[in-house]
Protein backbone atom coordinates (compact mmCIF):
# COMPACT_ATOMS: atom_id res chain seq x y z
CA UNK A 1 0.00 0.00 0.00
CA UNK A 2 1.19 3.51 -0.81
CA UNK A 3 0.31 6.58 1.24
CA UNK A 4 -0.38 9.60 -0.97
CA UNK A 5 -0.62 13.32 -0.33
CA UNK A 6 -4.33 13.11 -1.06
CA UNK A 7 -4.81 10.45 1.63
CA UNK A 8 -2.88 12.55 4.16
CA UNK A 9 -4.94 15.65 3.39
CA UNK A 10 -8.14 13.56 3.57
CA UNK A 11 -7.08 12.33 7.02
CA UNK A 12 -6.48 15.93 8.17
CA UNK A 13 -9.85 16.97 6.74
CA UNK A 14 -11.67 14.19 8.61
CA UNK A 15 -9.84 14.40 11.95
CA UNK A 16 -8.78 18.04 12.38
CA UNK A 17 -11.90 19.99 11.38
CA UNK A 18 -10.09 21.61 8.46
CA UNK A 19 -11.53 22.35 5.07
CA UNK A 20 -10.33 20.24 2.16
CA UNK A 21 -8.43 23.21 0.74
CA UNK A 22 -6.76 23.96 4.08
CA UNK A 23 -5.70 20.36 4.57
CA UNK A 24 -4.29 20.15 1.02
CA UNK A 25 -2.42 23.41 1.57
CA UNK A 26 -0.92 22.18 4.88
CA UNK A 27 0.28 18.93 3.30
CA UNK A 28 1.76 20.79 0.31
CA UNK A 29 3.56 23.29 2.56
CA UNK A 30 4.89 20.46 4.73
CA UNK A 31 6.43 18.60 1.80
CA UNK A 32 7.63 21.84 0.20
CA UNK A 33 9.54 22.70 3.38
CA UNK A 34 11.13 19.23 3.51
CA UNK A 35 12.14 19.59 -0.14
CA UNK A 36 13.64 23.05 0.45
CA UNK A 37 15.66 21.83 3.43
CA UNK A 38 17.10 18.95 1.37
CA UNK A 39 17.82 21.23 -1.60
CA UNK A 40 19.85 23.43 0.75
CA UNK A 41 21.83 20.41 1.96
CA UNK A 42 20.22 20.25 5.40
CA UNK A 43 18.96 17.13 7.16
CA UNK A 44 15.31 16.61 8.07
CA UNK A 45 14.82 14.74 11.33
CA UNK A 46 11.56 13.32 12.63
CA UNK A 47 11.95 12.13 16.21
CA UNK A 48 10.84 8.52 16.53
CA UNK A 49 10.53 8.11 12.76
CA UNK A 50 13.84 8.76 11.02
CA UNK A 51 16.12 11.14 9.17
CA UNK A 52 16.32 12.29 5.57
CA UNK A 53 19.67 13.67 4.48
CA UNK A 54 21.64 14.57 1.37
CA UNK A 55 24.50 12.20 0.62
CA UNK A 56 27.28 13.11 -1.80
CA UNK A 57 28.48 10.27 -4.02
CA UNK A 58 31.93 10.69 -5.53
CA UNK A 59 32.75 10.16 -9.17
CA UNK A 60 33.56 6.51 -9.81
CA UNK A 61 34.03 3.87 -12.45
CA UNK A 62 31.07 1.60 -13.12
CA UNK A 63 30.31 -1.24 -15.47
CA UNK A 64 27.58 -1.49 -18.07
CA UNK A 65 25.89 -4.83 -17.27
CA UNK A 66 24.81 -5.41 -20.87
CA UNK A 67 28.12 -4.77 -22.60
CA UNK A 68 30.59 -5.22 -19.74
CA UNK A 69 32.37 -1.99 -20.68
CA UNK A 70 33.49 0.39 -17.95
CA UNK A 71 31.94 3.83 -17.79
CA UNK A 72 32.55 6.91 -15.66
CA UNK A 73 29.68 7.68 -13.29
CA UNK A 74 29.55 11.37 -12.43
CA UNK A 75 29.51 12.69 -8.87
CA UNK A 76 25.99 13.37 -7.66
CA UNK A 77 23.80 14.07 -4.67
CA UNK A 78 21.22 11.58 -3.49
CA UNK A 79 18.72 11.59 -0.65
CA UNK A 80 18.99 8.88 1.97
CA UNK A 81 16.59 7.86 4.70
CA UNK A 82 17.71 6.30 7.96
CA UNK A 83 14.90 4.94 10.14
CA UNK A 84 14.92 5.91 13.80
CA UNK A 85 15.33 3.41 16.65
CA UNK A 86 11.65 3.59 17.62
CA UNK A 87 10.46 2.94 14.06
CA UNK A 88 12.89 0.03 13.65
CA UNK A 89 11.69 -1.49 16.92
CA UNK A 90 7.99 -1.15 16.04
CA UNK A 91 8.49 -2.66 12.58
CA UNK A 92 10.58 -5.50 13.96
CA UNK A 93 7.96 -6.32 16.61
CA UNK A 94 5.14 -6.30 14.06
CA UNK A 95 7.07 -8.46 11.61
CA UNK A 96 7.79 -11.01 14.32
CA UNK A 97 4.06 -11.19 15.17
CA UNK A 98 3.26 -12.16 11.56
CA UNK A 99 5.73 -15.05 11.54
Amino acid sequence: MTLTRLEISQYLFEHMNLSKNESKKIVSLFFEEIKNMLINGKSVKFYGFGNFYVFYKKQRLGRNPKTGSTILINARKIIKFTPGKKLKKIIEQNLLKKI
